[in-house]
């Protein structure tokens, strides 16, 4: 079913796109989450997003004066300028030469919106010191340093028709003579077979490849995601169990950790302010919207797009 705003009509296509949008964000974000728990909520965020947008732009078709023709080519430029070229650009909206019609009209309307947006929050205050101290203080996470781990490892890789259990018994060994105290690229250069295949590479080959025994200095994401939750859950110069992924059976030893640490105030100012600002901005704006679709005519509409029932403002 659609939506008739204002006495404009919206059509479930529209609806259905914008669910799909929205669920599509969640499941990449949640993989393991349900298939269809959460659908009514998400079609009622579609709901939202869409009237939200109806009526601010005819909002903006009533307040705010059209934009020139030289407005939507420095806007269309920036876009192909971030889309790395006009032909990405093209590609990433799914769209061809042929629409730039349609794309300059929304263009335009996108810029008179955000005109409108600026002047509806056109009196908030300036933030105080206070304000942004009390901010960082609330939203400590987004301001801390990467944890990082320095690390190095043991790999072995059977090869194909090699017996694992023998490869993953010799780790075994490995890993006790670790643990007995010899050193540990000493045991690498005897176990690893990465390291052997390090060792006989040319020079030129070596200058190119990664060292088979130091992994360096890295962050969460970076490695594989089996790699790091044994990595990450290391203390410094502790030895890891043999454990496997995709690429072998591996050893690893955390040589140093960095733990994250809340950046200071002073050296975050600027984002702070940004953030600051930007919630400011979208509370304003929600309490515009509010009253925007208080004083609107909303209707949702049957399968043959007549009104059905009333559902918000009047």
């Amino acid at each position: 079913m659609g939506l008739i705003i204002n006495g404009q009509v919206i059509d479930a296509d529209v609806l259905d796109q914008e669910f799909s949008s929205i669920k599509a964000s969640f499941e990449q974000l949640n993989p393991f989450a349900g298939c269809c728990e959460r659908d009514e909520e998400f079609r009622g965020y579609a709901r939202n997003n869409i009237v939200a947008r109806v009526l601010l732009a005819q909002e903006a078709e009533r307040r705010i004066d059209s934009v020139t023709d030289a407005e939507v080519d420095t806007a269309l430029q920036k876009l192909k300028d971030e889309h790395g070229g006009e032909t990405q650009f093209y590609i990433a909206n799914g769209v061809g030469p042929e629409q730039e019609d349609l794309i300059r009209s929304d263009l335009a309307m996108n810029l008179r919106v955000k005109t409108l947006i600026d002047e509806v929050c056109a009196d908030l205050p300036e933030p105080t010191e206070q304000d942004l101290s009390a901010y960082y203080d609330q939203n400590l996470d987004r301001y801390m340093t990467e944890e990082r781990l320095h690390a190095i490892h043991i790999l072995r890789a059977p090869a194909r028709g090699e017996d694992r259990a023998e490869a993953y018994e010799q780790m075994r060994q490995a890993r006790r003579r670790l643990l007995d105290g010899e050193d540990f690229e000493a045991v690498a250069r005897d176990v690893s077979d990465k390291v052997r295949e390090y060792d006989q590479a040319s020079e030129e080959e070596r200058a190119q490849a990664h060292d088979p025994i130091d992994l360096g200095t890295f962050k969460r994401g970076e490695l594989m995601e089996e790699f790091e939750l044994v990595a990450f859950s290391l203390r410094v110069g502790e030895i890891s169990p043999v454990f496997g992924t995709s690429f072998g059976f591996h050893i690893v030893k955390v040589v140093e950790h960095e733990p994250a640490v809340a950046r200071p105030l002073d050296e975050v100012h600027d984002e702070v302010l940004a953030h600051f600002t930007e919630q400011q901005r979208g509370e304003r704006l929600q309490q515009f919207i509010k009253t925007l679709e208080a004083d609107a005519t909303i209707e949702q509409t049957d399968d043959d797009g007549e009104g059905a029932c009333g559902c918000g403002g009047h």
